[in-house]
Formats: C-alpha cells, sequence, structure tokens
C-alpha cells in the first residue's frame, strides 16, 4: 500500500517534471523487493499488458507520421473555416474534433496534438484569454470521455478487456451507442454552461482564411500557392481515409481472432512507409519520438495494482461488493461506475479500473453481467474521472500542456464546469448502458 501511495503521489506532483515512467517503476520496484508480485506474476502481467501497450504505441507512431504530413494544422485550418463567423459552431466544432481524434486515435494522442494546435488557432483568429476557457475545458473533457465508445482508444480500457476476455468487437458492440449518447448528452451540458461566455461571431476576413489555410501547408513539401493548397487537400484526404481503414481493420481483425497489436503495428509501418516516400524522411527517427514510456508505466503499474490484489485488497472489495452487485445489474452498474468514477478521482482511473476489474473477476457472476458492470466500470473510469482535473493521466498532459503555452485555467474554473456536468452524464450514461444491454443482449 505505501508503494501505490508514494507512486500516486509522485505522479501528481511529478517533481521537476518527471515522466509518469520513473514514480510508476519506483513503486513497482518496492512491490517485487517486498515479496508481494513474484517473477512469476511479472509473466502474467507481461502477457496481458504487452498487447494493450503496443496498439497504444503504434497509434501514437501513426499521429506523429500524421504530424509530419502536417494533418493536423490541416484539419485544424479547415474547422476555423468551417465555424463561419460563429463562435457557437465553433464549439460544435472543436468538440466534434476532439471527439473523432480519440476514436480515430487515442485518447492521450487526442490531448498532446489538440490543445496546442486549438490553442494557436484561438490565438490567430484573436480569441481573447476568457474566450479560449470554454472551448479548452470542453475539447479536453469531450477528448477524455470518448475513449469510453470504443476500447482500442485507452490503454487502460485494453489492458482490462484482456483480463475480463472480452474482445474489441463484442466491447463496441456493447457499448459505443450507449457511450455515444452520453457524450452527446455531456457536450449540451457543457454548452448549456458555457454558452454565456461563447463569443457569438469571430471577426475573420476573408484573407484571415486564406492565411489559415496557407499556414496549415506543411513546409517540408509545399508553398504557400492556391493549387499546391488544393493538391495538399486532396493527398490528405487519402490520408484520412487510411485513417478510417485501420480503425475498421481493427474491428475486423477483433471479430476474426486476429490479434490486433499486430494489425495496428502493420498498418504503422504501411503509413511510415508512406511518409518516407512523399516526404523522404526516414522512418527511423520514430525510434527518438516514439513514447516508449507508455509501455514502462503500464507494467509497472499493472505491477503494483497486482501486488495489491496479492495482499487481499480486492478480496475486500469482493466480499463487500458481491452482495449488492448480485442484487439487480441496473443498481450494480449504477453502484460499480461511481465507485470506480470516485476512485479515479482519487487516485486516478489507471489503478481504480484495474482494482476493479480484478475484483469483478472474483465475483462468479455470469459472463453477460460481469461484462456489463466491467463496461459500468469504463464509464466510471473515462467520463466519471473528468470531475477533477488528476482524475485521468489525458487531464494531467492537458494540464501540463497549459501551462506550457502559459494558458491558465485554474482548479475552481474547471471544477465549477465538471461539478455541472459530469455525475449527470455519467448517470445518463450508465443507465443508456442497462437498457442497451438489456434491449439487445438479452
Amino acid at each position: 500500500m505505501f508503494a501505490f501511495l508514494l507512486t500516486m503521489t509522485l505522479i501528481f506532483w511529478r517533481p521537476k517534471g518527471i515522466n509518469e515512467a520513473i514514480p510508476a517503476t519506483l513503486g513497482a520496484i518496492l512491490v517485487f523487493l517486498s515479496g508481494s508480485v513474484s517473477i512469476t506474476d511479472l509473466g502474467e502481467i507481461g502477457s496481458k499488458v504487452s498487447g494493450a501497450a503496443i496498439t497504444i504505441i503504434s497509434t501514437m507512431v501513426m499521429a506523429l507520421a500524421l504530424e509530419s504530413f502536417g494533418f493536423f494544422h490541416w484539419v485544424a485550418a479547415k474547422l476555423l473555416i468551417a465555424t463561419k463567423n460563429s463562435g457557437i459552431r465553433l464549439f460544435w466544432l472543436t468538440n466534434l474534433l476532439c471527439f473523432l481524434m480519440t476514436l480515430f486515435l487515442n485518447n492521450d494522442g487526442s490531448i498532446l496534438i489538440t490543445t496546442p494546435i486549438l490553442i494557436m488557432a484561438f490565438k490567430n483568429i484573436g480569441l481573447k484569454s476568457h474566450q479560449k476557457i470554454p472551448y479548452l475545458i470542453s475539447g479536453a473533457i469531450i477528448a477524455t470521455a470518448s475513449s469510453a465508445a470504443i476500447g482500442v482508444s485507452n490503454i487502460v480500457n485494453l489492458i482490462s478487456l484482456e483480463i475480463i476476455g472480452l474482445d474489441l468487437y463484442l466491447q463496441t458492440a456493447m457499448m459505443f451507442v450507449p457511450a455515444t449518447l452520453g457524450l452527446i448528452f455531456l457536450t449540451c451540458l457543457l454548452f448549456i454552461t458555457f454558452y454565456n461566455n461563447l463569443p457569438k461571431t469571430i471577426p475573420m476576413n476573408t484573407n484571415q482564411y486564406n492565411q489559415i489555410q496557407f499556414n496549415s501547408l506543411h513546409p517540408l513539401q509545399f508553398k504557400p500557392d492556391k493549387v499546391l493548397l488544393k493538391k495538399q487537400s486532396r493527398f490528405l484526404i487519402l490520408v484520412v481515409l487510411f485513417i478510417i481503414f485501420v480503425r475498421i481493420s481493427l474491428f475486423v481483425a477483433s471479430y476474426f481472432g486476429i490479434s490486433i497489436s499486430l494489425v495496428s503495428v502493420l498498418c504503422s509501418i504501411v503509413l511510415l512507409g508512406w511518409r518516407w516516400y512523399v516526404l523522404k524522411i526516414n522512418p527511423i527517427d520514430m525510434f527518438k519520438k516514439t513514447p516508449w514510456h507508455i509501455l514502462v508505466f503500464a507494467f509497472n503499474m499493472y505491477v503494483i495494482i497486482f501486488g495489491l490484489n496479492n495482499i487481499g485488497l480486492t478480496d475486500v472489495l469482493t466480499d463487500f461488493l458481491e452482495p449488492i452487485v448480485s442484487t439487480s445489474l441496473l443498481h450494480a452498474s449504477l453502484i460499480m461506475g461511481t465507485l470506480t468514477a470516485v476512485l479515479s478521482n482519487l487516485f486516478n482511473n489507471h489503478p481504480a479500473l484495474m482494482i476493479g476489474t480484478l475484483a469483478l473477476t472474483d465475483m462468479g457472476l455470469d459472463p453477460l453481467t460481469v461484462k456489463t458492470i466491467y463496461l459500468a466500470n469504463i464509464i466510471g473510469s473515462d467520463i466519471g474521472s473528468l470531475l477533477l482535473p488528476i482524475g485521468t493521466l489525458a487531464s494531467l498532459i492537458w494540464m501540463h500542456i497549459l501551462r506550457q503555452n502559459n494558458v491558465k485555467i485554474t482548479w475552481k474554473q474547471y471544477i465549477s464546469v465538471t461539478i455541472l456536468t459530469i455525475p449527470s452524464a455519467m448517470f445518463f450514461t450508465l443507465i443508456c448502458l442497462y437498457y442497451w444491454i438489456k434491449l439487445v443482449f438479452y
């Protein structure tokens, strides 16, 4: 328990900006030295974590390759042009962008890529500091919450899928509809909350629109010319189609029992080869840019949680929760989702979901009930965790990016929004999940 508390304290505190993998490694070493985890356990942990980590890392590699193409600046330019001078339209399009980025990449990648680009775009169109806040907070919330819709958008979701024995195809069939309804409801709540603070018009003229388009051109390949602008747009549309193909291929692979991590690696290799051909950039540069620490962080966090499981923590949770979850599936979903949300806001959603998942596997419930309650845990982990800005790793990354760009959003400003939106959206999504499962799968 000491190793767990020390690790979470260092992750939240991040003295001298240390990477989150360092405290996770320190905690894992302490757990191993204490004897709570054996060599055999480490092998089991590696088998459960490796596939999920490889899938997420492959997705991050694809995101870095897309950045080399100038893809994200192009998307941001198209978004601003599509607003047609409307601050209201900008709100909905910003949240749609963040949803799609998480859906086709992952939540951490969405935060890492969209936040700096949105900050830059809002600065270019002359938004004042207080006018940026609704877009940045709502975008971060939607980007993170969107990972509930499909398991492949979040590494901890993928690890838990492995523990439960639920494939990506079935998880999406059970979760996508209720999670998407929950996201729509959440976005509407955010819109109502921010409505009075949204600029109704954005003072942009035709010259600014053209400049935005030209600024989106990537310097390695294109120059500010209308003909080349069209050429780049056609090329990047092909890139969009490829990314859609990649996402679809993961579900096809899951349906036929093919390793999704293998498919992810192959697709990232294809995209890197394409980048090499178009931009003449050797793929070797990706070895330096790839966030390998994700693999280290995921493995070591699971070592710590496995140690807690071995010393009896999940047994205590199982004994307490089993009588509750056995009475009613709706009550079980609401209670487990809420518990996971509370633990996520206290300790971060990575350990919270892992603990909840391990406890769930020991309750002796029927397979459909286990899967439903697991999905309720996902809702608590991915949506309920957003009540505080320390509930998810993506939120911590978002806060760090804001500080780097001298954008000040206080805890008070953040919580004044989430207290009005997150609990309602979480319970709405949990109820949607129950009735969707009851309608389709019973």
